[in-house]
């Protein structure tokens, strides 16, 4: 209790002094229902009333995966069909197109979401995704293709920053970090449906191939009936358009933010949602808790400056580096070359994949059960940790000391083992661990500031991976990652501090100084 008075004094300091008269009105009234909220507080919020507006943020995730993987295994026969057999640019853009529509999604999704509210947000999120897909699946030419691409591409982009801001703000603090574990399983399964979906179109490629070399016309044209409306690549983007219309109606019947309502003036709706939320018993001591913060001035705007210097600047660094560690780490150039790892260790792709996928949903699902009980920062610090051994197996598979049979098992076992560890920490805590830590005023616009660091590098590592392993080779290169991760180890310990357990309002205060 005395530490809650404390709190109150800490507060009062740092607040200007025109705010002094009314922070002073409302001690009293506070005290009263911090006392009467001590019994609320020591019992958790029941999982099942937050549970469903979880899962049905979450489908953004999923899409963000499956699109994320959608032409990788049909890319063959979407070339074929569309005329651009052969041609690696063309290919490369086909693939790589929807990261230059996630990063303008990302730039414009801290702007939606705080003008339109979070629920818009995940709307206007699944609408370029639905028509994206529909002009991909429906076009006869590479620019519709593109175009498409571009569309989803913008959906992904809006997708991940509302995901990880309407977690964090519906969630119970005790449930925070599970809840957040589910944007990466999400992903993985979004990843993994891709994946299962996109295999039989591949081999009916194959098929077709050998259809058109060795066997009669009347046959390949039955083929080529067959191929062209029932089992077509096509049918991989319609499918991805379900769930976002599942998305774009459910959303509508999930409870908007509180944070959002209460940031925009409107506290009686506000405390609705905390009920559909938490349960009434928990409401009082929730908006005592999200009225300890400025609500600011509604007109007020985010500016870039407020971002990059002053006093959000020490948070906004941890989050954008957050996510360039997590790039730079290596995680993209071990998915892009997993396949050529695997077949020379004489791995099928599609096992290799599969493998690949198991060792990402495995990892994702493990923190997801430790991340309220070890911490963000435990689970952080191991991951990255983990990550450096597994790129020290990689630069050992490497050197010419080591056996052709030692060397594959090196090489293999080492990529699995880092996709694992990546999957225990640096792949869903950052994601997590920035919402959580930024304060309610610049929240939004500081999620989409960091998701573009994010895809930026994303976009460089794989347009120089294949070319920087050319000059440096892999024992160089894989080095390189392995001291990124350590640095990582050394940040995190450093910079990053434990939010398990507390709410939004008491991480907001502990990070942000005095103005």
């Amino acid at each position: 209790m005395w530490g809650r008075h404390r709190e109150a004094f800490s507060m009062y300091k740092r607040m200007p002094s025109r705010d002094h008269s009314t922070l002073v009105d409302d001690v009293e009234e506070n005290s009263a229902l911090l006392q009467n909220s001590m019994d609320v507080e020591t019992t958790n919020p029941s999982w099942l009333l937050s549970f469903p507006h979880v899962v049905v943020a979450t489908i953004s995730s999923l899409l963000f995966g499956y699109h994320l993987g959608v032409v990788n295994e049909p890319l063959e026969s979407i070339s074929i069909d569309l005329g651009f057999r052969g041609n690696t640019l063309a290919e490369g853009l086909v693939v790589s197109t929807c990261l230059g529509g996630a990063f303008i999604g990302s730039l414009f999704s801290g702007w939606i979401a705080d003008s339109a509210g979070r629920r818009r947000a995940f709307q206007l999120c699944a609408l370029p995704m639905i028509i994206g897909a529909a002009t991909s699946a429906t076009t006869r030419t590479l620019a519709g293709m593109l175009i498409g691409r571009f569309l989803v591409g913008t959906g992904m982009g809006i997708g991940p920053p509302v995901a990880s801001l309407y977690l964090a703000e519906v969630s119970p603090a005790s449930l925070r970090g599970t809840y957040g574990s589910f944007i990466q399983i999400a992903t993985c399964l979004g990843l993994m449906g891709a994946l299962f979906i996109g295999i039989p179109v591949r081999e009916i490629a194959g098929w077709y191939e050998s259809c058109s070399r060795y066997h009669s016309i009347c046959y390949m044209f039955l083929v080529r009936l067959i191929l062209h409306n029932l089992l077509r690549w096509r049918i991989c983007f319609w499918v991805s358009t379900v769930p976002a219309g599942i998305l774009a109606f459910a959303i509508i019947f999930c409870a908007e933010s509180p944070h959002w309502l209460y940031k925009k003036g409107r506290s009686a709706e506000a405390e609705a949602e905390f009920e559909r939320l938490l349960g009434g018993s928990h409401v009082k001591y929730a908006m005592l808790e999200l009225s300890k913060l400025d609500r600011g001035d509604e007109a007020d705007t985010v500016k870039l400056s407020e971002l990059l210097h002053g006093r959000h600047f020490r948070v906004v660094y941890i989050g954008s580096t957050l996510f360039a560690l997590q790039q730079l780490s290596g995680i993209n150039a071990v998915f892009y070359f997993s396949s050529s790892v695997f077949k020379s260790a004489g791995v099928p792709s599609d096992v290799a994949n599969a493998l690949i996928g198991v060792a990402n949903l495995t990892g994702s699902i493990v923190a997801m059960l430790l991340m309220d009980k070890l911490g963000r920062k435990l689970l952080l610090l191991w991951s990255f940790f983990g990550m450096t051994m597994s790129m020290v197996l990689q630069v050992a598979a490497a050197n010419s000391y080591v056996s052709g049979s030692g060397s594959l098992y090196l090489s293999v076992g080492g990529m699995l083992m880092f996709v694992l560890t990546f999957a225990l920490g640096a792949g869903p805590v950052p994601g997590l661990l920035l919402p959580e830590i930024f304060p309610n005023r610049i929240r939004a616009k500081a999620m989409a500031f960091c998701m573009s660091v994010h895809w930026v590098i994303n976009f460089f590592v794989g347009l120089l991976f294949l070319r920087l392993l050319e000059q440096l080779g892999p024992q160089l290169l894989y080095s390189i990652f392995a001291s990124v991760c350590m640095m990582a180890v050394i940040f995190v310990k450093k910079n990053v501090m434990e939010t398990k357990g507390k709410s939004l309002q008491e991480i907001e205060i502990a990070l942000l100084p005095p103005e």
